[in-house]
């Protein structure tokens, strides 16, 4: 958000009011460095938003199927389907169910060199229509250029730059155009369209900016807690605080269940009890499994499951487990399907596979509501009920942040909230083409066109305390924070002592 050099009888030229250039420098600075970013993370947070609309028509013959009156096959039926289909080492990881008449059957395969691959079938034939991989589908190359550049940590520790540097540009491109003294109120939220040349780029940028600035917060404020870095910590100080989603909070359940008394021999109280109050219990057994179970062993949490998303409440959930008796059979799939369905989970739900004998079936229930947001865990041998994880348990924090990110997501009214999402983000790209555009007309030759240094700046204490307490709250914006303030003084400011003692 660049500004616009107002002239009025009160004050004059906006540059020579007393901390406008400092402003400038450094929404300069920010804008600099976020601009390709925020083209990057606009573009494809669109596309994501519209998801629903836009995977069924680039992939028909695989999603969608002609909705029938003939009864659908079972899941199990379908599963075997799906198996028979593919390679003889290919583990099922994962079922996507569904209820939709015209939305095919899908499962998630691990192949043996890693790789997960989507099958599909057409639920009332069981004919399989294709497969898919997971990791090339569009919407998910999508979804990794917008949460790490497909650059893994160092493209995820980017964009998190890019989105707390965000704050820095919002704050200051605001504080530049808000109007003051005698400015009304409209100049600053209507544009001049009469203008030519640059001032009418700088006046429909600045404009735009004041519109955005809200939307603009909200977007970064919303999708900072699913950061690589920052986000993890603010969900682990949110756990621990209680105001997140506490491991062993939802009920007085082991977290290591039990097999029938006909398979085996059940685990002691004893041994449960020191399960559920130790969560390094099931950690510890994890370090003796082999890698061959890596899907649910135990001491991993819901984020180690191979489903395609889950509420970031549970993240950090840790996974139950079994007791590993091969003696045992695992139960079908539609036994857990009924199971969901009696407490209330009918469609658009995934369910993580159990893929070793300690593994228990996870549902993972992600809708566009938050309130309705599930998470189960059902053991494979006896269907036991481990954990029943609602919105009601979330802690104050995570019932925001689900909140947050299903309006984040465009998921939260419908195709209102899709509309005004991609209204924000490509407004925000489109501020950031304007804010280029104007640095290229004013830019001199070979230079980086920085806004000059003011030759007595004020104080500007109160915002020198927020940029502290910013890069506090952001430790790793904090450190390039620094690291632009001492570069600015180290190269420009020895330019201006040259200049000055030249005269």
């Amino acid at each position: 958000m660049s500004t616009l050099a107002r002239h009025n009888a009160a004050s004059g030229t906006a540059d020579s009011r007393s901390g406008y250039r400092t402003l400038w420098r450094w929404h300069f600075y920010a804008g600099l460095f976020v601009m390709p970013f925020l083209i990057v993370l606009a573009i494809t947070g669109t596309l994501y938003c519209f998801q629903p609309q836009i995977e069924p028509l680039l992939y028909p013959r695989l999603l969608v199927v002609e909705a029938q009156t003939a009864p659908r096959m079972t899941e199990d039926a379908l599963l075997a389907r799906a198996r028979a289909a593919m390679p003889p080492k290919a583990t099922a990881v994962t079922a996507a169910i569904s209820n939709a008449p015209e939305r095919s059957t899908e499962f998630v395969f691990r192949l043996a060199d890693g790789e997960k691959e989507s099958v599909y079938l057409n639920p009332y034939s069981g004919a399989v229509l294709g497969t898919l991989s997971v990791e090339h589908r569009f919407m998910q190359v999508d979804r990794m250029l917008h949460r790490k550049l497909l650059l893994g940590k160092p493209g995820e520790l980017l964009m998190e730059l890019a989105a707390c540097w965000t704050l820095v540009m919002i704050g200051t491109g605001v504080a530049l155009w808000w109007p003051r003294e005698a400015a009304s109120v409209r100049d600053a939220l209507v544009p001049r369209l009469t203008v030519k040349g640059r001032p009418l780029w700088k006046n429909v940028h600045a404009v735009m900016g004041i519109w955005l600035a809200l939307g603009a917060l909200a977007f970064v404020l919303t999708g900072l807690p699913w950061s690589g870095s920052w986000g993890k910590q603010f969900k682990a100080l949110a756990t621990a605080a209680n105001l997140g989603a506490p491991p062993g909070t939802w009920g007085g359940l082991p977290l290591r269940s039990v097999l029938p008394a006909s398979a085996g021999t059940p685990v002691s109280a004893k041994t449960e009890t020191t399960a559920a109050a130790d969560p390094t219990y099931a950690a510890h057994a994890a370090h003796s499994a082999p890698a061959a179970q890596m899907d649910s062993m135990p001491g991993m949490v819901m984020d180690d499951l191979p489903l395609p998303q889950t509420p970031w409440a549970v993240g950090n959930a840790p996974v139950p487990a079994s007791t590993d008796d091969k003696t045992a059979a695992p139960l079908p799939l539609g036994r857990i399907v009924a199971q969901a369905a009696s407490l209330g989970v009918t469609s658009g739900y995934n369910i993580a596979l159990p893929t070793s004998t300690t593994g228990v079936y996870a549902v993972s229930y992600f809708p566009d509501d938050p309130q309705l947001e599930r998470t189960i865990y059902i053991d494979q041998y006896s269907g036991a009920i481990l954990k029943d994880i609602r919105y009601a348990d979330y802690g104050a924090v995570s019932k925001a942040v689900s909140y947050g990110t299903s309006l984040h997501m465009g998921r939260y009214f419908g195709a209102a909230n899709q509309i005004l999402c991609a209204a924000i983000s490509l407004g925000l790209a489109f501020m950031a083409v304007t804010g280029c555009v104007m640095w290229w007309k004013r830019k001199p030759e070979r230079s980086l066109g920085a806004p000059s240094r003011e030759r007595a700046a004020p104080p500007m204490r109160g915002w020198k305390t927020g940029l502290v307490l910013l890069g506090m709250v952001f430790p790793l914006m904090g450190a390039t924070l620094l690291a632009v303030w001492l570069g600015d003084r180290a190269i420009f400011g020895r330019a201006a002592q040259r200049e000055r003692a030249a005269r």
